[in-house]
């Protein structure tokens, strides 16, 4: 008797990405679709948008004016087009707070460290529940979440050990194991995020319909196992 097809999805993306949060909203809903059809493994892989980012972070309005040369007005259409798109995917997120505090760009290595950490120490489930978590953080909450104190909160409130969150974050051999995760990602074609790599083979880049996803994965677990990774 064979049972469910396996998948694994490595999903290459940075907290700082809006479009990290509405893609894993829609594929979330793509698993939903399929009702039990195959079991989907994921697992979040490291990419910094930001990776020069100093640790007192930046406003975010600035940081997207300087990255994509767009002037304040440009800015302002870009993020509410970013925030109605969220609202209509069901995760709401507002970029500034409610007296005018302006949202922000923070260095996440720090925070790609702990969810690499995560994975190790409870597995895919714990490490999506964490990422979820510091997601939310950062675009409903605008808690700083470039800051040490901060993951270790969020951490401790999804359960982990805080003592060893701490130690992770101060692991250089957990850094050097990051960085190296980056590079092979880069090497396997992976330049924006999100990038939903399938069973090793297949890359879906940027945010979908949950019916494209569902039907990539349904094409992934009818496929045979091996070769390169292609574009879908």
């Amino acid at each position: 008797m064979t049972g469910k097809p396996r998948i694994s999805v490595d999903i290459w993306s940075d907290i700082m990405c809006p479009w990290c949060a509405i893609g894993y909203t829609q594929f979330a809903r793509a698993i939903d679709l399929l009702d039990g059809e195959m079991e989907v493994e994921t697992r979040w892989m490291p990419f910094e948008l930001a990776p020069d980012m100093p640790q007192e972070g930046k406003s975010q309005a600035q940081h997207l004016a300087d990255v994509y040369k767009r002037t304040p007005d440009e800015v302002a259409r870009m993020r509410g087009q970013i925030e109605q798109v969220a609202e209509r995917v069901g995760f709401p997120m507002v970029f500034d707070g409610p007296e005018g505090e302006p949202g922000m760009t923070w260095n996440t290595f720090e925070a790609h460290k702990l969810l690499r950490w995560a994975l190790a120490e409870q597995g895919p489930a714990a490490q999506t529940r964490l990422k979820l978590a510091l997601l939310r953080a950062h675009f409903q909450q605008r808690r700083p979440v470039g800051q040490r104190e901060t993951l270790l909160a969020i951490a401790g409130e999804e359960g982990f050990d805080t003592a060893g969150a701490a130690q992770a974050l101060d692991d250089e051999a957990l850094a050097i194991a990051v960085r190296l995760e980056e590079k092979r990602g880069l090497e396997a074609g992976i330049n924006s995020v999100p990038s939903f790599v399938i069973n090793g083979r297949y890359l879906v880049q940027g945010a979908r319909e949950p019916e494209e996803y569902a039907n990539m994965l349904r094409k992934a677990a009818v496929m045979a196992a091996g070769g390169e990774v292609r574009n879908a």
